[in-house]
């Protein structure tokens, strides 16, 4: 029997990768990796291990997550390290509760490693602390795209609206006109600062600044993957300067 290691893989530059991480990488049998993990990161599996394409993406599944997770159970069978790479952290909106759940009913040994979030990367890359004294003391991750499918949906933006000074919101582009509609109809004023991150922490991050009211008229400038960021937090990124990605990591590098 095997094991499993639910790794994030951070949200794209590779000087995110956590030590841990690369490590497992480094002596991995089987790597089962997602859409968003760039090459610079996939180039640290030894030639010898066994990749698997499992990628999500709006409309295009390559795998069901039924078939994802019934593949790690099936190498845990046989191999003796199996990773499962996914972008971000696995327990920030990247299924990982569901796989590990999956693996523990199944009696295989897993194990998460957790990896620096989008949400929390993109935003520092743009030059936006989530929290600031003068301008927000609290912040919450929400997911702009829920479960298909779903009778009735959790997020309640109205209420968010009042109960939290700074959004950062995952997969939220393409409903990003309702749910700057519903922010507005919660009391958040129509002037307030709106970042869109887009491909956040690698060379090709764009980051447009906008206003919450903007986004009920007219779509957003971006397509995903983006991360959305909102408050007054967001009009530090005038002033404070942008971060840089390193340069991808050799292979045998420690």
């Amino acid at each position: 029997m095997g094991k499993v290691y639910l790794v994030g893989a951070g949200p794209g530059d590779p000087g995110l990768l956590t030590v841990k991480g690369k490590t497992l990488l480094a002596h991995a049998d089987v790597v089962i990796y997602d859409a968003l993990v760039g090459s610079p990161i996939l180039d640290l599996i030894p030639p010898t291990a066994e990749r698997i394409y499992a990628g999500k993406q709006r409309g295009a599944h390559t795998l069901p997550q039924e078939q994802v997770t019934a593949l790690l159970i099936e190498k845990a069978q046989t191999r003796a390290v199996v990773v499962r790479l996914k972008g971000g952290d696995p327990f920030i909106f990247g299924r990982g509760g569901e796989e590990m759940l999956a693996l523990v009913q199944a009696g295989i040994p897993v194990e998460v490693v957790p990896g620096v979030t989008a949400g929390i990367a993109a935003s520092a890359y743009a030059g936006i602390p989530l929290t600031h004294r003068e301008f927000s003391s609290s912040v919450a991750f929400v997911t702009g795209h829920e479960a298909a499918g779903k009778y009735r949906p959790r997020v309640n933006w109205r209420a968010l609206a009042g109960a939290v000074e700074t959004l950062v919101i995952y997969m939220g582009i393409h409903n990003l006109g309702h749910i700057a509609a519903e922010l507005l109809a919660g009391g958040k004023a129509p002037d307030t600062p709106v970042a869109l991150i887009r491909w956040g922490t690698t060379p090709e991050q764009e980051v447009h600044l906008l206003r919450l009211d903007s986004l009920v008229v007219q779509p957003p400038p971006v397509l995903p993957p983006a991360i959305v960021v909102v408050g007054a937090v967001v009009t530090l990124a005038n002033f404070l300067p942008a971060l840089r990605p390193l340069d991808p990591l050799p292979a045998g590098s420690s």
